[in-house]
């Protein structure tokens, strides 16, 4: 015997009824035929679906119409959303690293908009290489003799050990035997090369001799990491890497350094600790430096290599090259970058990075000030906002132990009822990405902080709060 939720099911409006409603079709004109069809199907089955459990649901044309709306909508929405990184962390890896200047987006708009000279030489009117586009300007700013460009710095750590040390063993510090972020790990991408691991040392000692005793008729070369998430400290030891170089050179083996950051300039000069830069690792006699194009530097994602000629030109015959090289749009974003460089007196201004790790407390604190009001309106009754001093951090394994003080809204969830903190801060933190431009923060200490040291667009962020005082279920 059927029950009146089964006969409800039965008289729900077809498929085609739906489609020739005036709001749906309008939807039709937007979205499409296709995915207006999809969504309405889905839609009704799920109607269905709670007919059958003998829940109520609204199945009128204005009802129904909202819904396929809504779903729509959704499915319209960009994978890749811009958002608030008020974290703290500035060079968030979940959150895309670096932002990129000005100058980068107008030379990817301009380079994606049509055709360009990607692989064309202009001058010989013949086939060109891609990495030419950076190698010049790299060359120049890093003092290598040439430079090769792939998708990021894991790749160029695999191209290199895959093209020097194929079959061979690389002798490598235990204290140097990192994982980063998405469980990358040296050892892994050195197996994955076909290079065979020859740990040396201890985790916290390592000295000349340990690298010395592992070198051997099958050792293909020498490489230093840097610990790009941690500091060993206390009763360590390591060796240099103008002593591992020479080492290398008595036994007619290249020398490389992973640097994972890199920075193009002394950070020192922004009031940040210095970090290693890959001119300073190149004059100690290292061959070949890696380092990462959107950490430090501030560009977009790219793995570049810099040093001996003969070593990048056998980097560059290795098939796996094409396979990990940069698109046009990289490069463009890269050689833009990389010209700010070359006048360092616009650094501090012209590279976001730059400019938001070099930012001062009192400044944030003052932008806390002005906009805390805001966030007080939206959330009256809801949460107590204070300011309050922070640390925020680099990020991305760059300088990994320093930490930047900052300022930042500390929201205090006022509790009634039966909602804990716990709960109370989880919501708080979902209704934040759900809004149009989300704004993620973190959890600390029962409060929910908004870290202002990345938050440059404050007119945008005063809008998406001003979203928070909708009505709450």
């Amino acid at each position: 015997m059927s029950s009146n939720n089964d006969n409800a099911s039965t008289r729900l409006p077809s498929v085609d009824a739906i489609l020739r409603w005036p709001h749906v079709a309008s939807l039709i004109e937007r979205y499409g035929r296709g995915a207006a069809t999809d969504v309405t199907r889905i839609v009704l089955a799920a109607c269905r679906k709670e007919l059958r459990n003998n829940r109520n649901t609204l199945t009128d044309e204005e009802t129904l119409g909202a819904t396929i709306e809504s779903a729509l909508m959704e499915r319209a929405t960009p994978g890749l959303r811009p958002l608030f990184n008020l974290t703290g962390t500035v060079l968030h890896t979940n959150l895309g690293r670096a932002p990129l200047p000005q100058a980068a987006l107008d030379a990817i708009t301009l380079t994606a908009r049509g055709a360009s000279n990607l692989e064309f030489d202009l001058k010989t009117g013949r086939r060109g290489d891609r990495d030419a586009i950076v190698e010049e300007r790299l060359c120049r700013l890093t003092g290598a003799e040439a430079a090769t460009i792939v998708n990021n710095n894991a790749a160029a750590v695999m191209l290199l050990l895959n093209s020097l040390a194929n079959r061979k063993e690389v002798p490598v510090s235990r204290g140097e035997l990192v994982e980063i972020g998405g469980a990358f790990r040296i050892p892994d991408i050195m197996s994955r090369s076909g290079s065979k691991l020859v740990e040396v040392g201890t985790t916290n000692r390592t000295h000349l001799t340990d690298y010395a005793e592992a070198i051997g008729p099958r050792t293909g070369l020498l490489m230093k990491v840097h610990t790009s998430n941690y500091e060993i400290q206390g009763f360590t030891a390591e060796v240099s890497e103008r002593d591992l170089a020479t080492l290398a050179h008595e036994h007619d083996l290249p020398m490389t350094v992973d640097l994972g950051s890199g920075a193009l300039t002394d950070m020192a000069q922004f009031g940040l600790p210095h970090e290693r830069t890959p001119m300073e690792t190149l004059v100690d006699g290292v061959d070949l430096v890696t380092f990462s194009g959107d950490k430090l530097l501030g560009g977009p994602q790219a793995g570049l290599i810099v040093g001996k000629a003969e070593l990048i030109q056998r980097l560059k015959k290795n098939p796996l090259k094409r396979a990990i090289r940069c698109d046009k749009m990289t490069l463009a974003a890269l050689d833009a970058v990389l010209s700010i460089y070359e006048n360092p007196d616009r650094l501090g201004q012209e590279v976001p990075a730059i400019r938001l790790l070099s930012r001062k407390q009192d400044d944030i604190r003052t932008q806390a000030e002005r906009v805390a009001p805001a966030l007080r309106n939206a959330l009256q009754g809801r949460v107590d906002v204070d300011i309050t001093d922070c640390m925020s951090q680099i990020g991305s394994g760059a300088l990994p132990i320093e930490a930047l003080p900052s300022a930042a809204l500390a929201l205090s969830p006022i509790l009634r009822g039966k909602r804990g903190i716990g709960s109370s801060l989880k919501r708080l933190a979902s209704d934040m990405r759900d809004l149009a431009m989300p704004i993620i923060g973190r959890i600390e200490d029962d409060r929910f902080l908004l870290d202002l040291r990345c938050l440059e667009n404050e007119d945008e962020f005063l809008k998406q709060i001003a979203e928070l005082s909708r009505p709450t279920s």
